[in-house]
């Protein structure tokens, strides 16, 4: 007798499970390495006031850099692991857009204090009266990552332009920066984990490299759709659908 099993979907699982572990504790241990050399020099050395302000700076970056990594893994796990959301919670949608959008201009003030760029967002007129069924926390969570990879991707003095479009029942959100770009190798696999095509710009930025990840899980759970196009040297526009059956009129 012989007896045959096919191991393929297990051994995948496995690899990715290996992949993920290792580039977790990459990420960690960055920052921790850091950390630990700063501690270290704080100790063993007598420091003027500016060189220990710069340093405590330089250790706080580092431990938001931490905690933003720890929070997004939170967020990933728990679209992985948790049942869909229902669709009793509305939330005007008009208030959710407009309020990630001035995240949005505040981020991009802060970065470039003396040389803005041009944020463009239209006021989501045709949304009054209009809600979003269902977890706005998951719709929240997306929206800030695509407006903070704008912002944190285009150069100061650059141009973004942010659109919501009513497409025949759906509402198509529009997040479009004048970036680098992205050349076309890369573009499919930017919503894997912690993939980047610039490591060093990605930690410049202090990205966690699963921004992008978080976006494709709620859309789908949401059964809508994320897109990406881009061009190098030209930018780089991300469009996150939401379908029908998450929007309700007024009248409903």
């Amino acid at each position: 007798m012989l007896l045959s099993r096919d191991v393929t979907q297990i051994e995948q699982a496995e690899a990715m499970r290996r992949d993920f572990v290792a580039n977790v504790s990459h990420e960690i241990r960055t920052p921790l390495t850091v950390l630990a050399g700063f501690v270290e020099t704080l100790q063993n050395l007598k420091l003027d006031q500016v060189s220990q302000d710069e340093y405590l700076a330089l250790m706080a970056q580092q431990a938001k850099r931490m905690q933003t990594l720890v929070e997004d893994l939170l967020t990933l796990s728990k679209l992985e692991g948790s049942p869909l959301p229902g669709m009793q919670e509305l939330t005007p949608l008009q208030s959710i857009w407009e309020n990630r959008m001035q995240n949005a201009i505040s981020l991009s003030n802060t970065l470039y204090p003396e040389q803005h760029q041009t944020i463009d967002a239209d006021d989501a007129s045709f949304s009054q009266g209009v809600f979003f069924a269902g977890s706005s926390q998951e719709l929240i969570s997306a929206f800030d990552n695509l407006a903070s990879n704008a912002v944190h991707y285009t150069p100061p003095g650059g141009s973004i332009h942010f659109q919501c479009v009513a497409i025949e029942g759906r509402i198509e959100f529009v997040f479009q920066d004048s970036g680098p770009g992205i050349a076309a190798e890369h573009v499919p696999r930017l919503i894997e984990r912690f993939y980047r095509v610039d490591r060093s710009r990605s930690r410049e930025t202090g990205g966690t490299g699963l921004g992008l990840a978080i976006v494709k899980h709620v859309a789908q759970r949401l059964g809508g759709e994320l897109n990406i196009q881009s061009q190098v040297g030209v930018g780089s526009r991300f469009s996150f659908t939401v379908p029908q059956e998450c929007i309700k009129r007024q009248a409903e």
